[in-house]
């Protein structure tokens, strides 16, 4: 099967990958937006985590064949690439309606009765909420979506315990992931999740295509080329050439600068506000279902007949794209302090708001000291004129960025329907803002 697509142009699909696409399962992933509301301040963001799944499974068979391009077409090598293909293509298919807004509602981890084998050990029995990847691990774990990896299963031997492990990032097992006495579980899981992960490479691209700017635009091919495996105590980690430095600073960027231009946008920011205030006050108009069979029927637009059909006001101003003024918003610690002394007025007057907080951080790769956190943590290889031998560090070692950029980007706005409250309110609420 050939997929057209936008961003990336032909995508081949394996004929024993097509059953899973197929599925239902997979299938309700086209009637999930990538961006969720951001499609009411950018028109064009209707695209789904349908195309999205597709393009990062693209993605990482191109940087799988040039990690691996000196390996030997081993029945061993063809079960890890089959295996990490499925888990960028299965990393979001667990994603509830309007994304991770819906999480609120879902049930208990323990409702779910995901089998232990598939857990985490300090998940098992846990009665914490259940996320978006907990579905996931179920759908592939424990339901009727396993049918379709039938022939992935008998044609490359793939494990679908082995690709639950690798979204989640945690494995017992190394010995399914290795190959001549080193475990490429690590950098595996890396490129379905870590800072520069084949799902950010394909929604970068993809959101900004999408959304029509221009911030989300950076060198993919230049960072596949560029791509190393660094082998530490017989385990393998993800590393780029000192080359491709410059242009992974240039990754981080645009992806905080999608974040500060569109994901961090005022309007989709408050309706996110306004539909965890409709959770709140009607508890019961909407849930999402422990059966995972049940939950193939929830996605945007079963949510969007709910809201229609509710008679609650924040679920009308959803569907109206309605949302009350912002009044004032905050990019700074002094802006902060005028944003709660507006809000500590607002609350000794009774008035109602919503406040919407942003925040982000460039990486994960630091701490405040500027040292690395992640558990697996990038790295770059320098290598010496002349000499085969390659020097090796930790990536906050080979850029700038990180100590230019150590805090976390915070944008807070408070927003008031002006026209419902008293005119004497309304003159003394904007003189405190302009004062």
């Amino acid at each position: 099967m050939e997929i057209r697509d936008p961003v990336h142009g032909s995508i081949h699909i394996l004929d024993e990958e097509t059953p899973i696409i197929r599925n239902e399962f997979f299938q309700r992933l086209r009637n999930i937006k990538q961006l969720g509301f951001s499609e009411y301040v950018f028109p064009g963001a209707t695209h789904t985590r349908f195309i999205h799944s597709i393009g990062v499974m693209n993605v990482g068979e191109r940087a799988f064949n040039k990690l691996f391009k000196d390996f030997k077409e081993t029945p061993e090598l063809l079960k890890l690439k089959e295996t990490f293909k499925l888990g960028c293509l299965l990393h979001d298919i667990g994603h509830a309606p309007l994304s991770h807004t819906t999480e609120i509602v879902m049930p208990n981890l323990t409702e779910l009765k995901i089998p232990e084998e598939f857990l985490s050990k300090k998940d098992i029995g846990r009665d914490r909420r259940a996320t978006h990847e907990d579905y996931t691990i179920k759908s592939i774990a424990d339901s009727s979506f396993a049918e379709s990896f039938k022939l992935v299963e008998e044609e490359y031997g793939v494990k679908r315990k082995y690709i639950a492990d690798l979204i989640r990032g945690h494995t017992d097992h190394h010995d399914y992931f290795t190959i001549d006495g080193v475990s490429y579980f690590p950098i595996l899981h890396q490129l379905i999740s870590s800072e520069l992960d084949c799902d950010r490479m394909d929604y970068l691209l993809r959101d900004s295509y999408f959304c029509g700017v221009s911030y989300g635009g950076y060198d993919l091919d230049w960072l596949l080329d560029n791509l190393k495996i660094c082998i530490e105590d017989d385990k393998a980690f993800l590393g780029i050439t000192e080359r491709s430095v410059v242009t992974f600073d240039d990754f981080l960027l645009s992806r905080y600068h999608m974040f500060v231009m569109v994901y961090f946008h005022y309007r989709a920011v408050c309706l996110e506000q306004l539909l965890y205030k409709y959770f709140e006050t009607e508890p019961n108009e909407y849930t999402i279902p422990a059966d995972i069979e049940s939950y193939v029927e929830h996605d945007d637009h079963f949510l969007m007949k709910v809201l229609r059909n509710s008679k609650n006001k924040y679920a009308n101003a959803i569907i109206k794209n309605e949302i009350p003024q912002k009044i004032y918003e905050s990019f700074n610690d002094t802006q902060l302090k005028k944003l709660y002394s507006i809000q500590s007025w607002l609350d000794e007057q009774g008035i109602e708001y919503i406040r919407g907080s942003s925040r982000g951080r460039l990486s994960k790769y630091y701490s405040d000291s500027h040292t690395p956190v992640d558990k697996y943590s990038m790295k770059v290889v320098r290598q010496s004129l002349g000499n085969k031998d390659s020097q090796v560090f930790n990536i906050n070692e080979s850029t700038e960025l990180f100590q230019k950029f150590s805090k976390s980007h915070e944008i807070n706005r408070l927003h008031v329907s002006l026209n419902e409250l008293s005119e004497s309110a309304r003159n003394e609420l904007l003189k405190i803002i302009k004062d």
